[in-house]
């Protein structure tokens, strides 16, 4: 969430970066600003009448030590709307306070100065690409017929139990799942990062802390009898920890990683780009989480862009990194590097993950804060990132590594899968 102080400082400033974002409600900007003078007027009216009631109640008291009862009633029957006015007053700025936030929630995070302009995915910038695309055979199949052919994934049976999106994992399969997971989770602690469990149902308040209430309601799976949210990632009730912590500078950077399963409808989701593992309701994901001191963000930001090419490096699998454009960034993201593998089955990029930095705009709703060189109150910036999200892992090595032979696995995953080949 945006600082108030912030918008009301900085108007064309805020505007400027929102229509970078292609924000279209550029008026609720002035609206806030102006909801915002109307409280402080409110405040303040408030705060004089106060004063003035307990002047006169501090002056009926001297008057009623001194013996001059007459002149301490005539001023109580002066000041004896005070209250009446305060209580009024102090409705009218509850009203007004929550219209204020009711709007500014409704604002997304501003994109840093880097990032590029552009509506669309097309726009995104391509930063690098690294490794080399295998060459298949002309016989070489996607990975939703690899499923099917090495008896690893039963998508129609997962269907069964509950539905599209929920593909129940078998044998060499299930076993290359927990392979990528624990390799995954020993990398972030060596680079690192503290482990931690957490529960895959966050409250209100935690999915509000971290962004995903109100934009991304309609995205998560909501059990609705005890008003609880299904996690669409770690992040969210990792940097939960940390809601209404005030930390101590000295405690920076803090790291944590979390290897939880992911739920999310992906409504309105269709069509050939979503078969197979392409995009899924429930999947597993390794995550990384970071609270940092604000001035080292954005350096912060490209080592965790270094730390996932990294894994994907050890993987061997081609990749490159874009610099999201505004219109492709989520609404907390001040700004996004995502991680595509090429699928050489299938022949396009693949999102396997992405990197982001939301600077105070969590930590805004989280009022996760810290003492400054100065003293003075400071919000710390957050950061995330999948490092990595299996299922895309899992279609690139099944589609890029496949051989007349059988499927080769990863030399880094060997000792985590016991076997060299899904045959």
């Amino acid at each position: 969430m945006l600082q108030l102080n912030y918008i009301r400082e900085n108007r064309d400033t805020v505007i400027e970066r929102l229509a970078v974002k292609n924000f279209k409600d550029i008026g609720l900007v002035d609206e806030l600003i102006q909801l915002d003078e109307q409280r402080r007027k409110l405040q303040n009216e408030s705060d004089a009448i106060a004063a003035e009631a307990n002047a006169s109640a501090k002056q009926i008291g001297d008057l009623m030590r001194q013996g001059k009862r007459e002149e301490a009633e005539a001023i109580k029957s002066k000041s004896s709307g005070y209250k009446e006015q305060v209580k009024q007053l102090t409705e009218n700025l509850a009203g007004i306070e929550s219209a204020l936030h009711n709007a500014l929630v409704q604002l997304p995070n501003l994109p840093y100065h880097a990032v590029p302009a552009g509506l669309t995915p097309e726009d995104n910038e391509v930063v690098l690409e690294n490794g080399h695309i295998p060459t298949l055979a002309e016989d070489a199949l996607p990975h939703w017929e690899l499923l099917t052919k090495y008896n690893i994934v039963d998508l129609e049976l997962g269907v069964k139990v509950t539905g599209a999106g929920f593909p129940v994992y078998k044998g060499k399969g299930a076993r290359l799942q927990r392979a990528l997971i624990n390799f995954f989770l020993d990398q972030a602690g060596a680079a690192g990062y503290e482990e931690v469990q957490v529960p895959i149902m966050v409250n209100e308040a935690s999915a509000f802390a971290t962004g995903q209430l109100p934009d991304k309601e309609g995205q998560m799976y909501h059990v609705t009898q005890d008003e609880l949210f299904l996690i669409p990632t770690a992040e969210v009730p990792v940097t939960n920890l940390y809601r209404d912590v005030i930390l101590k500078e000295e405690q920076f950077p803090i790291m944590h990683c979390a290897y939880t399963p992911c739920f999310r409808r992906e409504a309105g989701s269709y069509g050939a780009h979503v078969r197979g593992l392409n995009r899924l309701h429930q999947f597993d994901k390794v995550e990384t989480v970071q609270l940092v001191h604000p001035d080292k963000s954005y350096a912060v930001l490209e080592e965790m862009s270094s730390y996932v090419q990294g894994l994907l490096q050890k993987l061997g699998l081609p990749y490159r990194v874009l610099r999201l454009c505004g219109g492709d960034m989520s609404f907390t993201a001040a700004m996004t590097y995502d991680m595509e593998v090429y699928s050489a089955a299938q022949k396009r990029w693949l999102e396997v993950s992405s990197v982001s930095n939301f600077e105070t705009f969590q930590a805004n709703r989280l009022k996760v804060r810290f003492k400054n060189e100065e003293g003075k109150m400071q919000f710390a910036h957050t950061l995330n990132g999948s490092a990595l999200a299996l299922p895309r892992i899992v279609a690139s090595i099944l589609e890029n590594y496949q051989t007349d032979k059988g499927i080769r696995v990863p030399e880094v995953l060997v000792p985590y899968t016991g076997f060299e080949w899904i045959d």
